[in-house]
């Protein structure tokens, strides 16, 4: 070979490297924000992590005296835990949460006594940490493959001046690029165990390359190959049994049983299931990205509430929007009004097929009671679903002058700043004209209990929106606990005057009544006392996410004056 030749191959060499290294950034920063929750910070967390310690892994390069066996080791040290970060990070999350049960089974401690301080404590602010300091310890092995690869030319060539600096970054970008790529467009709705096995195999052949160029400039030879037979067995048995593993560590984070699992391109979803009567349906409870979407014992209650009120309020109910909602429950209560058209716009067709079509795993349709939930509502003809981003979704419906009777929002929480333009003013205008002059659109508005400013937040920005009377309701769901919507109308009297209005209950649901709704719409005396100080969220200004997590955070006991 060469000497073009082979720098070329070492080049191409860095290059998959770097395709390996971003795999691995997006990977954790993934994986974390599944884990630890706070999405958003997870994420950031983790890259300005990763990108603090390639540069303290840059410097750490200047130590090592032979840069080809270096190198070699290098890769085989990423192949390894690359293959075991996402299990090492699942294990102690796992510890952590069985942690309580075991002190409370070794020392006869009752349930309601498990103790959340000290020992406990400490072993949760390890758990959350694990996932940053697997990254620094990934951040700084990506780093020392520039600095190496850099010596590595110099002897090359023998000559500084022909070992373009330019090269070598040039070529760590289109790498890195590539992994970028690959991760979207494969990698991101793959199981993240497998995920990371795939990329590590990948380390693990190009360090095997690298050590044929050169493995005359290798000593102890015999040791890296005997560490490439054992991390090589390692990947394969994470590539066999990685998925159970990372399901069975999943599991023990949830309170029952983790019966499916799946990622899509968004989101990861989880069903869990509980037996509370051997005499009646065990209770599912459906996960995204570990956040309780419902509970099957009391999901009527929620949706009912979501629903009802709107529907009851509006006009006529012929056409009906429902944006979000994409387990059909929703959908479900709506068709009890018999309507002419549900259009249901969502982001994740994965996640609307989970509730739509029979998946068969294993000899058995292991999606068969999610469809019963929804009572086959999405194979209902009078049903149409548009995927895609609803703030961009929604501008054809604008453009195409469609009007609906009534208009049903079912977003998740404004806990992410991609969900965050769904809460705005801008957003809400849009809806503004697609409902009917006598119609009524509502909004779930995150918990008045436990994120107090931002349900207000809500409120107020549909009100600015343009809508003439906004009002809010709340009910307990036990799988939640308080829950609240806001509800609006364009013109005439307000939904709550409309819903006192009626003579008549219009459709017998089996859970509401007149009354109980109502009810609803009754706070404590000083609910609202401070609600001039709450800001409406603009787009872009991030203003409900910011008092989203400002509000859990609070109700986490995680903030400081």
């Amino acid at each position: 070979m060469s000497k073009k030749q082979l720098d070329w191959t070492v080049l191409s060499i860095l290059a998959i490297g770097a395709g390996c290294g971003l795999v691995y950034e997006y990977l954790l920063s993934h994986y974390a924000g599944r884990v630890l929750g706070a999405v958003e910070e997870a994420i950031y967390g983790i890259i300005s992590v990763m990108m603090i310690f390639m540069g303290v892994g840059s410097f750490l390069a200047r130590k090592i005296k032979n840069p080809f066996a270096g190198f070699a080791w290098l890769e085989l040290c990423l192949a390894l835990i690359g293959a075991s970060s996402v299990l090492i990070i699942g294990g102690v999350f796992s510890l952590a949460a069985l942690f309580p049960q075991i002190l409370a089974e070794t020392f006869s401690i009752p349930p309601d006594l498990i103790p959340r301080g000290g020992l406990v404590a400490t072993a949760e602010s390890i758990a959350q940490w694990m996932p940053y300091l697997v990254a620094a310890l990934l951040g700084t092995l990506i780093g020392m493959e520039i600095p190496l690869i850099g010596e590595i030319r110099n002897q090359i060539y023998a000559d500084h001046l022909k070992n373009n600096t330019g090269s070598i970054y040039g070529i760590d970008y289109l790498g890195a690029g590539f992994g970028a790529l690959l991760w979207v467009f494969l990698m991101l709705s793959l199981e993240v165990s497998l995920a990371g096995a795939l990329t590590a195999s990948v380390n693990l052949l190009i360090g095997l390359l690298f050590f044929y160029l050169f493995r005359d400039k290798i000593p102890s030879a015999i040791y890296l190959l005997m560490g490439h037979a054992v991390v090589a067995l390692w990947i394969l048995q994470v590539f066999s049994y990685g998925s159970d593993w990372a399901a069975e560590m999943e599991d023990m984070l949830y309170r029952d049983k983790v019966v499916y699992h799946v990622n899509t391109r968004y989101q990861h979803l989880v069903i869990t299931e509980r037996i509370t009567d051997p005499t009646k349906p065990t209770v599912l409870t459906f996960f995204i990205n570990g956040r309780t979407q419902f509970a099957s014992n009391d999901e009527h209650i929620y949706h009912a509430m979501l629903t009802y009120p709107a529907l009851a309020a509006s006009a006529r109910h012929d056409k009906v929007l429902i944006i979000g909602g994409g387990d059909g429950l929703a959908v479900r209560d709506v068709l009890r009004w018999n309507p002419k058209q549900v259009l249901l716009l969502d982001l994740d067709h994965d996640l609307v097929e989970l509730f739509k079509t029979p998946r068969m795993e294993q000899g058995k349709v292991v999606n068969q009671r999610l469809i019963a939930e929804n009572k086959g509502a999405f194979n209902d003809k009078r049903v149409q679903t548009v995927f895609g981003d609803a703030f961009v979704s929604i501008n054809t419906l604008i453009r195409d002058e469609q009007m609906f009777d009534t208009v049903i929002i079912d977003l998740p929480d404004p806990n992410h700043p991609d969900l965050n333009k769904l809460y705005s003013a801008r957003f809400y205008h849009k809806v503004f004209n697609l409902l009917a002059g006598d119609g009524a659109m509502v909004v779930q508005s995150t918990s008045p209990y436990h994120a107090k400013n931002t349900f207000i937040s809500i409120g107020k920005t549909i009100k600015h929106a343009g809508f003439k009377h906004v009002q809010q309701y709340h009910q307990n769901v036990p799988a939640f606990g308080e829950w609240g919507f806001t509800i609006a109308t364009k013109n005439g009297l307000s939904a709550k005057q409309r819903l006192q209005n009626l003579t008549l209950w219009p459709v017998d649901d089996g859970w509401t009544t007149k009354g109980l709704v109502l009810a609803a719409f009754e706070f404590g005396k000083h609910f609202y006392q401070l609600a001039d100080e709450i800001k409406i969220n603009r787009l872009g200004s991030m203003v409900a996410y910011q008092y989203h997590y400002s509000d859990w955070q609070k109700e986490m006991g995680l903030y400081r004056q």
